[in-house]
């Protein structure tokens, strides 16, 4: 497991989280490609700490990159920047200026847990399909007939639902 954080981030939590919650559970390739397309503001910082932890992963403890996956990522509020906006007779209101704290943890992919990532186990040419018949071909699907115009039905419509369709705006 390898961790990166970014801390006081000047981005609200809620929407990083937006950005966030994209990226979560994907390979970390695919989760760099993915936020270098995205037009976020708190894409780029996401992207900086994903290829922070990488970098980690690959001088550190040296993982291969493609063999990651993001197995845990949290967006926590920060501290609140407090300001002040003059309003009318010499009183003011408060702006809070929200901060966040990202958290992102890498781990390597388990060999059980790579049809989890689309990469299935391939058919070999010598086993059979799956009728039977031509190796490594799955049976076709059979279609149905189309209906004639007798079997179809129309869709009922209610006396009143055309009146109020009609209607014109008062």
């Amino acid at each position: 497991m390898i961790t990166a954080k970014l801390r006081n981030l000047h981005i609200a939590p809620r929407k990083v989280r937006l950005v966030v919650d994209i990226v979560r559970g994907k390979t970390a390739a695919e989760a760099g490609a993915i936020l270098n397309f995205t037009t976020k503001k708190a894409a780029l910082p996401i992207l900086k700490l994903l290829n922070s932890a990488m970098a980690n992963a690959r001088n550190n403890f040296q993982l291969d990159p493609d063999n990651l996956y993001i197995s845990r990522i949290t967006v926590d509020e920060g501290p609140k920047i407090k300001r002040f906006m003059p309003r009318a007779r010499g009183s003011a209101n408060e702006i809070q200026k929200k901060t966040s704290h990202i958290n992102l943890v890498l781990d390597e992919i388990k060999k059980s847990s790579l049809t989890q990532f689309g990469v299935s186990k391939r058919v070999s040419p010598l086993t059979p399909g799956v009728d039977g018949g031509t190796p490594g071909v799955a049976a076709p699907k059979e279609k149905s007939k189309p209906k004639s115009f007798a079997e179809v039905k129309k869709p009922v419509i209610l006396r009143g639902a055309k009146r109020i369709f009609r209607r014109k705006v008062i």
